[in-house]
């Protein structure tokens, strides 16, 4: 089939949030599977799309709150209440008007579009005419939005989160009404699409980038840190489970317990006396095999962690909150489930003892991550056969 996928971001060659990295997932399958895949949508200034003679880029921007100045997060929070629009969509309208619509009549006629957001159908509703759509829904939006508004401390962002679960409930219905199929991440988020979708509606088991052998590699030498997380923490529902983390359980653990986060770290991000602040790192999974053991903290959220598949296919051990683990009805004999901040640090020390006397604590990820290959590419075979039909 010759498809469109419609991204606010297009994957470039060092994808480093879970989106991105999902994205080239979802990408590198389908045109694994021999479909003629055109990329198009925005990157961030600077970036270039991993292959651009596959790919279509509207604009280069910065879609970000955490990465744009105050100015330019005023001027999408009028633009949002001047159209009725979610921020999330009105940032989006505004960065690709009269060039998205128009670069995919260009690039047509498609059999079929495969919308990587529910975002974009809402700052574009037109797309929906152009070729049968499949919606790619990374996470339930609206609901990952009311998450963040009941977590938000300050009364004014309560409200304005609150209005964008608001708008986004009605979006994302009438999308899960129209497109010939959507994909979720989860079998929870499939179930949230209703009985109706039921019939339409197929779960992506994801993999997290090329790994090749990673999944059975060993750490060069001694770990660099006892507890690794990594994350965009600029994202608010991670941010809600990195804040937990260091609030509620970091005084728990032992002061010569060693913490790194990596990832997307907001500026304002204060950190207590044993956590190393790394940033943005060159490798998850070289960064993650650098570290005893993970913390997987979500408190919010939808969808599937894509640092959980990282330490899944990694074969790492890890301490995780079930919210963390969504998505998986199995887990692996090093993963230890926590909910109260108590257990969480009791977990990390214990599978810590263990693992500085000898017991690495780690195993084969490849039948895993061969497992979620082979059904990925089944259910992409599936939705789109619905699109075609």
């Amino acid at each position: 089939m010759r498809l469109a996928f419609l991204t606010s971001l297009v994957p470039v060659a060092r994808p480093d949030t879970g989106f991105e990295i999902a994205n080239a997932a979802v990408l590198s399958a389908l045109r694994a599977a021999g479909h003629d895949v055109t990329a198009i949508g925005f990157v961030r200034p600077g970036e270039e799309p991993a292959e651009p003679d596959k790919a279509v880029v509207v604009a280069a921007v910065d879609i970000e709150n955490a990465v744009v100045s105050p100015v330019r997060r005023l001027e999408w929070l009028a633009a949002a209440f001047r159209h009725g629009l979610p921020v999330a969509c009105a940032k989006l309208r505004q960065a690709g008007a009269g060039r998205l619509v128009e670069a995919v009549q260009a690039q047509g006629p498609f059999d079929a579009i495969v919308l990587n957001s529910v975002m974009l159908s809402g700052a574009f509703p037109e797309l929906l005419k152009l070729a049968p759509c499949i919606l790619v829904e990374h996470n339930i939006e609206h609901a990952s939005a009311r998450q963040t508004a009941d977590h938000a401390r300050n009364p004014l962002l309560r409200w304005l989160y609150a209005r964008e679960a608001r708008l986004l409930a009605t979006i994302e219905r009438r999308l899960w009404r129209e497109a010939r199929f959507v994909w979720t991440l989860s079998e929870e988020d499939r179930r949230a699409l209703g009985p109706e979708g039921q019939d339409k509606s197929g779960v992506l088991p994801l993999v997290s980038g090329d790994t090749g052998d990673a999944a059975r590699a060993e750490p060069e030498g001694e770990p660099a840190f006892d507890i690794g997380l990594i994350g965009t923490w600029s994202w608010e529902p991670n941010r809600v489970g990195l804040d937990w983390f260091l609030r509620e359980i970091c005084p728990l653990l032992p002061a010569d317990l060693s913490v790194a986060v990596a990832g997307r770290i907001p500026s304002e991000l204060q950190a207590p006396p044993n956590v190393t602040l790394v940033g943005r790192v060159p490798s998850a999974d070289a960064f993650l095999r650098s570290c005893r053991i993970v913390a997987l903290s979500s408190r919010a959220g939808t969808g599937v962690q894509l640092k959980t598949v990282e330490a899944m296919q990694l074969g790492l051990p890890a301490v995780a909150t079930p919210l963390s683990c969504r998505g998986f009805t199995e887990l692996p004999a090093n993963f230890t489930l926590a909910e109260t901040p108590a257990d969480f640090a009791q977990a990390l020390v214990e599978r810590l003892a263990a693992i500085r006397a000898g017991d690495r604590q780690r195993i084969d990820g490849a039948a895993f991550l061969a497992g979620q290959r082979a059904a990925l590419a089944q259910a992409l075979a599936r939705g789109l056969s619905a699109a075609a039909g």
